[in-house]
């Protein structure tokens, strides 16, 4: 069953293009018809690689890995991180910092620096700083916060980058390319297809439509977490089971042995018995 409709797509405001002479060739088979100097975007096509990128991303979620968000937009900012925080991934929506992916180590450098801020600001050593220097270690702090705050959980690669807007990003776009990591993207008439690996064709302006694309994504990766969930439960309960008839197989086995060992001295002492009945008719 589709995760969406066309009337909900058709609502969102999906379907609206940019202007034709904007317009990116590449992105011509997923064009319905041009109206008014707008290119129309094929909401059937929107539907069926919806559907695709949400069966990929939720895979990656129920393996245990990160997909990494991208929408520095200011219409897509908000609503992005809100979304995304809701599933406990990673995400940007303040400017891209360059060599986020092909020069991570840096990257985590700066975050293990901000979160030794955090530690030293509880720490006695703080009050003996001057007020000029808590002050610079606090804007420092601010400053990483803005840019990094939300990928603090990332301590490896992404296993892929959503990104709102291809033209807009198109550096993180390089730099996954760079690296081999799967990008998933709203591709609106003025982008190129080709640079994406799960394309969805749609109006990546309108706030609507990129609340709905990016919920339907959410959703998919709450699922996989949630199935991941419960695997893990299974097989704790099925690694537990074992443990438990090996140690009831020991209790009963052990059991056996004291009846045994019981048995064996009932015999000593009835052929105890049976010598000194002997001796005595002797």
């Amino acid at each position: 069953m589709p995760r969406t409709n066309f009337q909900e797509l058709l609502d969102a405001g999906v379907h609206f293009g940019h202007l034709k002479r904007k317009w990116n060739p590449n992105m011509e088979p997923y064009i319905f018809m041009e109206k008014n100097g707008i290119h129309i975007i094929d909401l059937q096509k929107t539907i069926v690689k919806i559907d695709e990128a949400a069966a990929a991303i939720k895979q990656i979620a129920k393996s245990g890995r990160k997909i990494l968000f991208v929408a520095t937009k200011k219409q897509a900012k908000d609503l992005v991180s809100d979304l995304v925080k809701s599933v406990g991934m990673p995400y940007v929506t303040e400017r891209w910092p360059g060599g986020m992916l092909t020069n991570f180590p840096t990257i985590r450098k700066a975050v293990k620096k901000m979160i030794s801020i955090d530690k030293m600001s509880k720490d006695a050593s703080w009050d003996n700083l001057s007020k000029r220097e808590k002050l610079q270690i606090t804007r420092q702090r601010a400053k990483l916060e803005k840019i990094l705050g939300s990928i603090v959980d990332l301590t490896r690669l992404p296993a892929a980058l959503f990104v709102v807007d291809v033209l807009k990003e198109k550096i993180a776009v390089r730099e996954a390319h760079r690296l081999g990591i799967p990008v998933f993207a709203i591709v609106d008439t003025n982008s190129n297809p080709d640079d994406v690996d799960f394309v969805i064709p749609a109006n990546d302006d309108a706030s609507q439509s990129i609340k709905l694309i990016v919920g339907v994504m959410t959703d998919a990766i709450r699922e996989g977490l949630s199935e991941r969930k419960v695997e893990k439960d299974k097989d704790e309960d099925e690694s537990a089971a074992p443990r438990k008839s090996r140690k009831k197989f020991v209790e009963d086995d052990f059991e056996d042995e004291e009846e045994d060992l019981d048995e064996e001295d009932d015999d000593d002492s009835a052929a105890d018995i049976d010598v000194d009945d002997i001796e005595d008719e002797d």
